[in-house]
Parts: C-alpha cells; sequence; structure tokens
C-alpha cells in the first residue's frame, strides 16, 4: 500500500501527504513532519487575492526555507475565484520554489465561501473549470482539494472530479465529507472511490485518517492512489512514522527543533503563542494535560515553552 507516486513527473517518496491546515501547516511543521516520514506537504491556504494585492502576511506563508541539496516535492496551496488573479497567483515569484500548485475547492468557512471561493465553488462549475484551466495556463503543475459535495443530497464527487481531470489538474483530492458536515461525521469511501473510478490522474483520499488501520482501510475501500493525513498530525505527528513504517524518535527534540525554527523565522512572540498551542495538541489525552495545558498558557516566552517542554516531554516515550 505504500509506494512512490508519479504526480506528472514529479515523483514524491511515498503516498502518504500532509494536508494543508489553515494556521498550522507552517514551514517549521511541515520540515517536522517530512522528516518524520511525509512524502508531500501542503502550505496552509493562501489568498490569491491576498498575493495580488502584495499581503506580505500573505507571503510569509509561503515561507519554505533555503534550497536543500536533496529537494523533496512542495506544494502549496492556493484558493480564489477569479481565474486571471488565479494564475498570475501561480506565476508569482511566492509560488516559484512550490512543485505543485493545489486549488482549494473544499474549505466550508463561511469567511471563504462566502466569497464565492472554497467549496462555493463546488456550486459553480462553469466557474471552477474557468480558474483549474487558467491556473493550468501558468505552466505549473495544478491539484484540486474538494468535497463530495454540499450536502447529503447534492453529492456531485464523480462529476467534479472529472471536471477537474478535463481543465487540466494532474491530482485530486476529496475530503471525503460533504460541506455542512465541516469536519465531523464519518468519510465517504463511495464517494471518493466514485472519483477514482471516474478519472486517469492520481486521486488522493482525505479525511478520517488517524492510525495506520485507517490509512489502510481508506485505501482499500477507495481505491485512493494516495492518502492525506490532517488532525491526526496536529496531535501525534509520529502516526506518520508509525504509517510509513519509520522508527519512531522521541517527542521532546522534535519539538524543541520545531520552537527553535519557528521562533527563528517567524520571531519571539508568534513562537511563544504558536509553539504553546502545538504542546497542547501534543499533550491531549495524556496524564496531567490539563494542569500542564493551563502553565503553558501562561508561559511568556519560548524560554518558559522549552522549559515546560522539557518537563512534559522528558519522560513522555
Amino acid at each position: 500500500m505504500l509506494h512512490a507516486i508519479d504526480i506528472a513527473g514529479m515523483v514524491c517518496p511515498n503516498n502518504v501527504f500532509l494536508a494543508p491546515m489553515a494556521g498550522y501547516t507552517n514551514e517549521p511543521f511541515r520540515k517536522m513532519c517530512e522528516f518524520l516520514g511525509a512524502g508531500l506537504t501542503f502550505t496552509e491556504m493562501v489568498s490569491a487575492k491576498g498575493l495580488h494585492y502584495g499581503n506580505e502576511e500573505t507571503k510569509h506563508l509561503l515561507y519554505c526555507g533555503a534550497k536543500e541539496k536533496v529537494a523533496r516535492p512542495k506544494a502549496a496551496q492556493i484558493f480564489g475565484a477569479d481565474p486571471d488573479i488565479m494564475r498570475e497567483a501561480c506565476e508569482s515569484e511566492a509560488l516559484a520554489p512550490f512543485d505543485l500548485i493545489d486549488i482549494n475547492m473544499g474549505c466550508p468557512m463561511p469567511k471563504v465561501t462566502r466569497n464565492g471561493e472554497g467549496s462555493a465553488l463546488m456550486e459553480n462549475l462553469p466557474l471552477a473549470e474557468k480558474v483549474i484551466s487558467s491556473c493550468v495556463k501558468s505552466g505549473k503543475r495544478i491539484s484540486v482539494k474538494f468535497r463530495t459535495g454540499v450536502d447529503a443530497h447534492r453529492k456531485i464527487t464523480a462529476e467534479f472530479a472529472k471536471m477537474c481531470e478535463g481543465s487540466g489538474a494532474c491530482m485530486i483530492s476529496v475530503h471525503g465529507r460533504t460541506r455542512d458536515m465541516i469536519y465531523a461525521g464519518p468519510c465517504d469511501f463511495a464517494e471518493i472511490a466514485a472519483a477514482k473510478a471516474a478519472v486517469k490522474i492520481p486521486v488522493v483520499a482525505n479525511g478520517g485518517v488517524w492510525t495506520v488501520q485507517d490509512f489502510r482501510e481508506i485505501l482499500e475501500k477507495t481505491g485512493a492512489d494516495a492518502v492525506m493525513v490532517a488532525r491526526a498530525a496536529l496531535y501525534n505527528p509520529r502516526v506518520l512514522c508509525e504509517i510509513t513504517g519509520r522508527e519512531t524518535p522521541p517527542l521532546l527534540p522534535l519539538f524543541l527543533e520545531e520552537l527553535r525554527a519557528t521562533r527563528e523565522i517567524y520571531g519571539e512572540r508568534f513562537a511563544t503563542v504558536f509553539m504553546r498551542k502545538m504542546a497542547a495538541f501534543y499533550i491531549k489525552g495524556k496524564p496531567c494535560a490539563n494542569a500542564y495545558k493551563r502553565r503553558l498558557f501562561e508561559a511568556q516566552n519560548t524560554v518558559q515553552v522549552a522549559a515546560l517542554a522539557e518537563e512534559i516531554f522528558q519522560n513522555e516515550e
């Protein structure tokens, strides 16, 4: 089940991908997940309009560090509904380091959908087609991430998958839930399987993968080519080791390196706030988690966060 995958000439070392997650998949987190086994990682969702208007915060989300000697494939995710602005984003310097550009057509959040973006494009196939084909004209590899539909009565997975392929997308990722389900409820394996049967390009299954068993089940029941791991990686990034069969390293050095890199790239204040939040994810369900959380959110700087992490994680293995 675990294998390398070729996406329009971009070879990923395995078919376990880290999903794009707004507010979380920054450069240090992506690097850690690559180290733990992810075959492909995605940036946070980035606004094409933000890039168009030169928003510095938007550009910051696309930071991907120095070029590596042995570079792994990298993917960025963008969203928008204006075909010209989306193509401009794909051609921008900010997205030049990325091997694949993923178009978000699945975000269910009202602040995105009310502008006709994200999963709202699933209700406007002609516009969705224009957006994809316009991005393809940039010369970049283009993939699309979408849901099974708007609600249980309007599932259009196979139809939408065909449209994506016909518009030039080289890969699709299907979140096996409808928009109204947000992130709750069972993953619809049948709908992902319908998408796989409808197209010849690689299909990535997304939704409800928390364990090795979940990874195997979703591939068996959908026939998908790859799997995206999302929230499971926030709570337990080492699940990527378990799925890919790698040796599982201790959590403390992973956390301290993530903290160091986050501070170096984004600054002291951001690193303090962000890494308090990440530590809270990593200790969920562990003994004394609530007491540690209270202490974590009282930490005023990265030195204090690091000291608490050593106390929390040193005997965790």
